[in-house]
């Protein structure tokens, strides 16, 4: 995700006002080209206040992204404030803590805009960003770190390894082209966004899988399709299942496929693996056919940051350690049916974008509710339901492996009574993927790698 595109210098300010209001209007002030008239600014101003009394926009880490979608030419525009001091707001002290500004206008149809979103807010989470923000000093050297940080300037790394790059990317068309592989899977993770070389294979799909690639990247590769998957550790391709898995829901890939896959350490800029998956031997035998892998109603999207979020939870968790957790994805009405809420519903009344799993403010919500036992109850497009679910489906025919607790159980006999999927986190790391009341293992954290 180029972020950096939609970053112009003369939009990076130091903010004078340290009231919340006054500063967001500040910010708005550096869009007079795409909001030409003071009405439209105030109306954008409107939005964005009234947006922050019912959800803020603190994301911690002294970083606040307000953002807003308006009709505009360009897909995104960002215009970012350093307020030394901090914000007041309504009396909260949560906004003292605020020391940069990030806002963000985004295009009334701009594709992935969620999926943008998201990726800038996982920015901020990346040390390296963070403290080059911290570090800078007046505003010419501000606009210089920010400008940095998301830029990547320094490609001397790629430049010392673009030689066995190139050779390990045509070894790897030479086998796929002598094994007959179908597709060829290419883990973009291994590079920073600015250093990516551009890998092209003619006469292959090309599929490109990480947990930030974008259009852009798909056209600057030429690839055919992309897969939001996260890297789960150091561990060699350690994103292969969740990636044909995510790809079979998608149509991406068929069972009859042969995949060569790409990959390396994540973002070490060096390529160093290369191997080849029979699609049908590998998942076939566990988890069915395409047809019946994914419930009529559910996105691939939906799917695709449900499992980022139980990664999550069970890689990182809280405080280092996993927080089990149990998400039903799809035919929610049934599933409703089926289910009693053991707490009240900490999603009642909220509008559908704010509780959309595909919101990145939703993180911390979902992180923090996953404490709580019971299941999250999710529509098939990703809007939260519920929380804090006690599970009553009865399917005696289910056969588990030993050792699984209450939630697998549970997730084997809801997904086999409806037409739902569920996604469960144990306590001890393992993200577990169920179907019909199958079940197939995505990532196991005692392993430190994907199964």
């Amino acid at each position: 995700m180029h972020i950096d595109r939609y970053i112009s210098v003369n939009r990076i300010v130091d903010l004078t006002s340290n009231d919340l209001t006054s500063a967001y209007s500040e910010l708005l002030d550096t869009f007079t080209t795409l909001l030409p008239t003071p009405a439209k600014r105030k109306k954008v101003l409107k939005e964005l206040v009234d947006r922050e009394k019912s959800l803020t926009s603190y994301l911690g880490e002294g970083v606040a992204l307000p953002h807003a979608r308006v009709p505009m030419k360009r897909p995104y525009a960002l215009a970012i404030g350093r307020c030394p001091t901090g914000l007041s707001f309504e009396g909260k002290d949560s906004y003292e803590d605020v020391r940069f500004v990030f806002l963000l206008l985004a295009n009334e149809k701009a594709k992935n805009y969620l999926s943008f979103l998201a990726a800038l807010a996982r920015s901020f989470q990346d040390s390296t960003v963070m403290d080059q923000l911290w570090m800078a000093r007046g505003k010419t050297e501000f606009r210089s770190a920010v400008r940095k940080a998301f830029a990547g300037t320094d490609d001397r790394p790629a430049r010392r390894r673009t030689k066995f790059n190139k050779l390990l990317t045509d070894e790897a068309a030479k086998i796929a082209k002598a094994a007959e592989c179908s597709t060829i899977l290419i883990f973009a993770d291994v590079f920073p966004p600015s250093l990516a070389p551009r890998m092209t294979f003619s006469g292959f799909n090309v599929v490109l899988a990480g947990q930030d690639v974008s259009e852009d990247d798909r056209a600057h590769h030429r690839a055919d399709a992309i897969l939001a998957v996260r890297a789960l550790s150091r561990a060699r391709l350690s994103q292969l299942r969740a990636a044909i898995l995510l790809g079979l829901t998608r149509d991406i890939f068929g069972f009859q496929d042969r995949v060569c896959c790409i990959g390396g350490i994540p973002n070490s800029g060096q390529l160093d693996t290369v191997l080849v998956v029979d699609v049908d031997e590998e998942f076939e035998s566990v988890i069915g056919h395409g047809e019946e892998m994914l419930p009529p109603d559910v996105s691939a999207e939906a799917l695709e940051r449900i499992t980022a979020i139980a990664t999550d939870l069970a890689s990182t968790g809280r405080e280092g350690k996993a927080i089990g957790a149990m998400f039903i994805l799809g035919d929610h009405k049934e599933v409703n049916k089926r289910s009693k809420p053991l707490i009240l519903n900490p999603f009642y009344g909220y509008d559908e974008e704010d509780r959309s799993i595909l919101n990145p403010f939703m993180d911390e919500t979902i992180k923090e509710l996953a404490l709580i036992d019971g299941a999250f109850i999710v529509r098939g497009n990703g809007v939260v339901e519920s929380a804090g679910c006690l599970i009553q489906a009865k399917a005696n025919d289910i056969v588990l492996p030993g050792g699984l607790g209450t939630r697998h159980a549970a997730a084997a006999a809801i997904t086999h009574v409806t037409d739902s999927l569920a996604l469960v986190v144990s306590s001890s790391g393992q993200v577990t993927y169920f179907r019909k009341g199958q079940m197939f293992t995505l990532f196991d954290k005692s392993e430190g790698r994907s199964l």
